[in-house]
């Protein structure tokens, strides 16, 4: 009896022991869960055949080609205090490579006024830089440095297929802190653009990727890797997700020119007007669609050789002076005078030597003229 009584007992324990162990509901690492941790409170990601998605690969195999290439620029200009005396200033921008002999791509405004500029290329090395020719009318500049090697060089795309919504990504130094890249998507095309410098900027591609102070002239890229644009400004002070960049192509013609010239030209063309239309064109026995009316034609200009007429009187329209009797040019290229800045658009794709058409309305009979422009000196 003695012997049965633990024999008994034991085999309760045991049934017991595996009645809990072999439960559906009942897991062990539940009553014991201290004996199953591996040791750690965090869990590791599951393992998988790239760390990055393909926007994020993209992204990375654009920045690895396109950073050497893009360069940081240093300018000093002198500038005059309250008691007339010079002071040197330096401002930061960006450029990137066009030729591997050296040669760079940046924004007019970023070397403008320098006494000296200075490339510091991606791997810290830094060279003077010399200033080939600047299209002010498009904010571009076309400098060199001699590196003594081959620089590695981005290749240019074509601005004119760009679509909104596409992917674009931008590469400078904003604050000096060099290769920063930034994305984003074209925002809007053929913007217009007010520079502090009272110039208009046509046809410029908005885009919402980043870029602040010491991006101007940097790259913009497509997905391909291709340059775009090129970074000129942005809206407002700071970041605020609007930003401009010129259109690629422009800077295309830029560079074509400079490659069958040797220089790049500004062209002239020797007049000065205005755009009036609706009433003040028909009290003027003008056409009410209205047109620019020639104000002044320099004397031995283009325009005067081409025999534009400038005005006969001058009268007085509300507070403002007014010359009549010159022509008023209605057509530029063909196309209809809409504004002020009709021709503006023209000449910015014009260079010194080319042809520009001209229809003007002189006496009510419209004449077609043809000017050769002319070509003003570069100044740097």
């Amino acid at each position: 009896m003695k012997l049965i009584r633990p024999l008994i007992l034991a085999a309760f324990l045991v049934a017991c022991f595996l009645a809990i162990t072999s439960a559906g509901h009942w897991k062990l690492t539940q009553i014991l869960p201290q004996l199953s941790s591996s040791g750690h409170i965090w869990e590791a990601p599951a393992s998988a055949a790239s760390p990055y998605s393909s926007d994020e690969q993209n992204n990375i195999d654009i920045y690895k080609s396109a950073r050497e290439a893009t360069v940081n620029i240093t300018s000093r200009v002198y500038r005059q205090d309250w008691f007339f005396q010079l002071y040197p200033e330096e401002g930061t921008g960006s450029g990137f490579i066009v030729n591997s002999d050296g040669t760079i791509l940046t924004n007019n405004h970023v070397v403008r006024g320098s006494s000296r500029l200075k490339v510091k290329l991606s791997d810290m090395k830094s060279y003077p830089a010399k200033v080939l020719g600047t299209d002010a009318g498009n904010d571009l500049a076309l400098i060199r440095i001699d590196a003594g090697r081959k620089l590695p060089t981005l290749r240019l795309g074509d601005s004119d297929s760009l679509v909104v919504g596409q992917k674009v990504l931008a590469i400078g130094n904003p604050f000096g802190l060099e290769g920063t890249l930034t994305t984003g998507i074209v925002s809007s095309l053929n913007r217009s653009l007010q520079t502090e410098e009272s110039r208009k900027l046509e046809g410029m591609i908005q885009t919402d990727a980043a870029i602040n102070p010491g991006n101007s002239g940097g790259p913009l890229l497509d997905s391909h890797g291709s340059v775009i644009g090129i970074n000129t400004a942005i809206y407002g002070q700071g970041n605020i997700g609007i930003g401009f960049a010129m259109p690629v192509n422009r800077a295309k013609e830029m560079l074509d020119e400079y490659q069958a010239r040797g220089h790049i030209s500004q062209p002239t063309l020797g007049i000065t007007t205005v755009w009036i239309s609706g009433d003040l064109a028909e009290a003027l026995d003008l056409p009410t669609k209205g047109g620019l009316l020639i104000q002044r034609v320099e004397r031995g200009s283009p325009a005067d050789e081409a025999g534009l007429r400038g005005p006969r009187q001058v009268v007085v329209v509300g507070n403002y002076q007014l010359g009549v009797g010159g022509d008023l040019i209605v057509e530029v290229e063909g196309q209809p005078v809409e504004g002020n800045d009709s021709l503006v658009r023209v000449m910015k794709r014009k260079h010194g030597g080319d042809i520009l058409t001209l229809t003007v309305n002189r006496g009510g009979r419209k004449e077609k003229l043809q000017v050769r422009l002319g070509e003003a000196p570069q100044q740097f």
